[in-house]
């Protein structure tokens, strides 16, 4: 049971705290080249990409101190029933401090440990978000085509990491036509977390919470070596703001929520 819970927890760890502050930054220059299809009939590439860095800037500029209590729950060969679930309330300080408690737990003990270092590694990587933040510093882009992402107008961009780093992702984003926000990412890593991870994908949606444009779901999904597949889904349920007593996030996307 020891090496069971060392290994998932190592592996979880290394898969889902890289993507929790997974962003977008103000504009440099954004590389690569519009599908020719498609490229007469929205605005150029660069165009996009600097309107959604612009977009991300005035949302950081709002952002204010609150708290979220977070739903995790780690699957494994079962997905209709979690092996762990665990509840977190995080605390937000612009602009870059981090804080967590866990609430409550059930189902396996090793689930709470997984998601205590999961928020910790969250904690850190909020100090310095740039390296691995949706902008030109870390990824190239490609415009592929448009969607509608729950009856929004959206740009999907390719994502192409600069790097071999594992806290970027090889993926697309989908990005708002007329706000320029990303209302949802999903990919794999452009190098895996560990031996121990293959076969990773990543989806993260976001949403409007309380005039703020934040992250408000996550599902992470690998191949464990000798363990099989597992899934990390978070949630966020509630929201607590000093303008707001309480609000609930506006999800986009189509990720499960896992029960």
């Amino acid at each position: 049971m020891r090496t069971h819970e060392s290994q998932v927890s190592v592996a979880f760890l290394l898969l889902v705290s890289s993507f929790f502050q997974l962003g977008y930054s103000q504009a440099e220059k954004a590389k690569g080249k519009a599908d020719p299809e498609i490229r007469h009939t929205v605005l150029s590439l660069e165009a996009i990409v600097a309107c959604m860095e612009q977009a991300w800037a005035r949302s950081r500029a709002r952002c204010r101190p609150y708290t979220v209590i977070r739903d995790y729950r780690l699957f494994g060969k079962e997905r209709d029933k979690a092996e762990s679930q665990v509840i977190a309330e995080v605390s937000f300080l612009p602009p870059n401090y981090k804080s967590y408690a866990i609430r409550q737990t059930n189902g396996s003990g090793y689930g709470a440990k997984i998601i205590r270092q999961v928020l910790e590694k969250e904690a850190q990587l909020a100090r310095d978000y740039s390296s691995s933040d949706i902008s030109c510093r870390n990824y190239d882009f490609r415009l592929i085509r448009e969607a509608d992402v729950n009856g929004h107008r959206c740009y999907v961009l390719e994502l192409l990491p600069k790097r071999q780093d594992k806290n970027l992702l090889l993926g697309n984003a989908c990005v708002d036509a007329k706000t320029y926000l990303i209302h949802r990412i999903e990919g794999r890593p452009v190098r895996d977390p560990s031996w121990w991870v293959r076969d990773v994908r990543v989806a993260l949606i976001y949403g409007n919470v309380g005039g703020m444009w934040l992250q408000t779901a996550l599902e992470a999904t690998a191949n464990i070596r000798l363990l099989g597949q597992y899934t990390m889904v978070s949630r966020d349920v509630e929201y607590k703001m000093k303008e707001v007593a309480a609000a609930k996030p506006s999800v986009h996307g189509d990720g499960k929520s896992g029960s």
